[in-house]
């Protein structure tokens, strides 16, 4: 049997902690949502669902699994726009990005609020520093990653080791920095979609955000199949990451490298070579 755990586990009662809200965007993963809930910290303080417009009894089964939880219909398609969605919903001084194919564990909630009350901005999951790890990422798409990941270090001067994971945290008063397209809007609109990542761990790192990466392991999806299309999600990446720098040199806006917080989570600087590059091309 899972043992429960808390956010504050070892925490003194005294010590001011700051409300957490966990925002679960859902496509079709009635099957998964028992195993999520399951592992779900006791003490979260607030849960955000929002339903993608599910056939399989999603939004039904996760009514009954959190009734105190607030359930939403996102407004477009698209994960991007679910997310948009949960952010604008969320109360909480921290918000926690979490997937509810089964993918995230929830228990690795407590190393993302660490980071953040240790002095981070935003924290950002990673599957390649020692104690993070994949069940679930194929070889092609390992290389696509890193390819990926090694253009935007090289462009804005970063030094992501995982750029295409979409197990974030981060204090909620800097979603203004993401620019996030208006929910309200019914017209699809770029940032919709999965390219979502990497266009938040790319503005909260030109907003000069401090950014700690914490190790996290994804596993396999329990159920069904993955909405994820590794040629076409990665050429909406690749265009996220071309606009974004088009738009950085057009506002003459220097990309600051991010801070890793001290607090025993890794980090894996990129090599002399590539950070003379990156330094020659900002």
């Amino acid at each position: 049997m899972t043992k429960l755990v808390g956010i504050w586990d070892g925490v003194p009662h005294d010590t001011t902690r700051p409300s957490v809200t966990v925002v679960v965007p859902a496509l079709n993963e009635a099957r998964n949502l028992p195993h999520v809930a399951a592992r779900m910290p006791v003490d979260v303080d607030e849960l955000v669902f929002v339903d993608g417009g599910s056939v399989d009894g999603t939004a039904d089964v996760a009514r009954a699994l959190w009734p105190a939880a607030k359930h939403l219909r996102q407004t477009r398609r698209g994960k991007g726009n679910a997310l948009a969605c949960g952010f604008a919903a969320a109360t909480g001084d921290i918000v926690v990005m979490l997937d509810a194919d089964g993918s995230t564990d929830p228990q690795e909630i407590p190393r993302y609020v660490a980071a953040l009350t240790s002095g981070a901005d935003f924290a950002k999951g990673s599957r390649f520093i020692q104690g993070g790890g994949s069940s679930d990422i194929t070889r092609f798409r390992r290389v696509g990653n890193a390819a990926l990941n090694k253009l935007v270090n090289v462009l804005f001067g970063t030094k992501y080791t995982d750029l295409c994971y979409g197990y974030n945290a981060f204090w909620r008063r800097h979603v203004i920095e993401m620019r996030l397209p208006d929910v309200e809007t019914q017209t699809p609109q770029w940032g919709d979609g999965f390219e979502i990542e990497t266009l938040v761990n790319v503005r909260v790192a030109a907003s000069g955000l401090k950014i700690a990466e914490v190790c996290s392991f994804e596993s396999s999806r329990i159920h069904g199949v993955s909405n994820l299309n590794a040629v076409s999600d990665g050429l909406r990446v690749l265009r996220t990451i071309k606009q974004e720098y088009a738009y950085a040199r057009a506002s003459e806006r220097r990309v600051a490298p991010p801070v890793t917080v001290d607090f025993n989570v890794s980090a894996s600087p990129i090599s002399d070579s590539l950070m003379s590059q990156a330094e020659a091309t900002a």
